[in-house]
């Protein structure tokens, strides 16, 4: 699988010449310029029509930053926010990654190759909570050290498209504050929201099934290795456009919540809000997005955000990727598109 990589990173290099990049990777910063930096742009290369980011300059060079943001893509949103952060001077982030998605040896080794540490999942309560606090503790280590952190703005995958932040998530980031007031721990951790947008999602028709079985309240059961088809399909599948963009929150949002709030659940109930006002505001809208959503409601209120080939290419994707006698997997689909346009209407 590792040679798989490699040749696609360099699939005009000898075996030589491949070694040769290889004996120059004294780091894990050395891997991550010459190697997987190279593999991503091959990537976007082939199943996208265009990479942009924004926002990564109002940001601090050799300055550590806590990177909050939405989830889509299993391995590619890390990926492409490293890639953002290369290409602007910035300290690379340290990523959380569940321990479900890198069962197979190869993941697992890419994994620490790009300084993912591992949130362990299913456990019971009072492991649970002894694996958060060791989570917390690490992060914070991390930023002491000088390094970034990224992690998803809920545990897995947003599959529906309404990125909404966890207050959970927040809980388990402030167990390592020790005495520390809450908002002044967390306002020393430079929280920075990233909104990701993909004009089409290569793993839609994946995500379905799991909705509709939690619209109908029926148990999911994953199927083997549909994770890691997840991950092949979100790389490989095509996206079309892609958007990433750094929204900083206003240093003077937590002084503001922590003279507003009372209980401490409370203001980290309202600091997830503001991170969602943020990522919502800075959420690219494609046409996608817009067709979804006068397709769902039944309407034209966005026709002049998308043209007629773009109406008629999305359709064909609606036809070919759902059962068309099944309204709900019909509204499930349309409404991952539609979601951030709802979210972004309501700013």
């Amino acid at each position: 699988m590792f040679k798989v990589l490699l040749q696609f990173t360099f699939p005009d290099a000898s075996k030589k010449e491949i070694q040769e990049v290889l004996l120059q990777c004294h780091s894990i910063h050395d891997f991550q310029t010459k190697v997987i930096y190279k593999s991503v742009q091959n990537l976007l290369a082939k199943s996208s029509e265009g990479f942009s980011t924004a926002g990564f300059d109002k940001l601090t060079p050799n300055k550590p930053y806590f990177y909050i943001s939405n989830h889509r893509d299993i391995v590619l949103d890390t990926s492409l926010i490293n890639v953002g952060l290369i290409d602007n001077g910035l300290i690379t982030t340290a990523s959380a990654i569940g321990d479900n998605l890198v069962q197979k040896d190869f993941l697992m080794a890419l994994s620490r190759l790009n300084r993912n540490f591992l949130v362990l999942r299913n456990q019971s309560p009072r492991e649970l909570l002894k694996s958060s606090k060791l989570l917390s503790d690490y992060m914070k280590f991390l930023l002491s050290e000088g390094r970034s952190v990224w992690m998803a703005q809920r545990e897995g995958r947003t599959k529906d498209g309404n990125d909404l932040t966890q207050q959970g998530v927040l809980k388990m980031i402030t167990m390592a504050r020790g005495k520390t007031p809450l908002l002044q721990y967390i306002k020393e951790l430079d929280i920075v929201p990233i909104a990701i947008s993909y004009e089409y999602d290569p793993t839609d028709i994946l995500k379905v099934p799991e909705i509709v079985a939690k619209q109908e309240n029926v148990p999911y059961i994953k199927t083997n290795n549909e994770d890691f088809n997840s991950i092949l399909k979100g790389a490989l599948g095509f996206k079309k456009r892609i958007h990433i963009e750094a929204a900083p929150l206003d240093p003077s949002i937590y002084d503001q919540i922590d003279k507003e709030e009372q209980s401490d659940n409370e203001k980290l109930k309202r600091l997830a809000s503001e991170i969602d006002k943020s990522i919502h505001s800075h959420y690219k809208l494609w046409p996608t997005n817009y067709i979804a959503y006068d397709l769902y409601h039944n309407t034209t209120q966005y026709a002049s955000h998308y043209d007629e080939k773009e109406l008629r290419h999305f359709e064909r994707r609606l036809e070919r990727r759902v059962n068309k006698e099944n309204q709900l997997e019909i509204d499930s689909f349309l409404l991952m598109y539609a979601n951030p346009v709802i979210n972004t209407s309501k700013l």
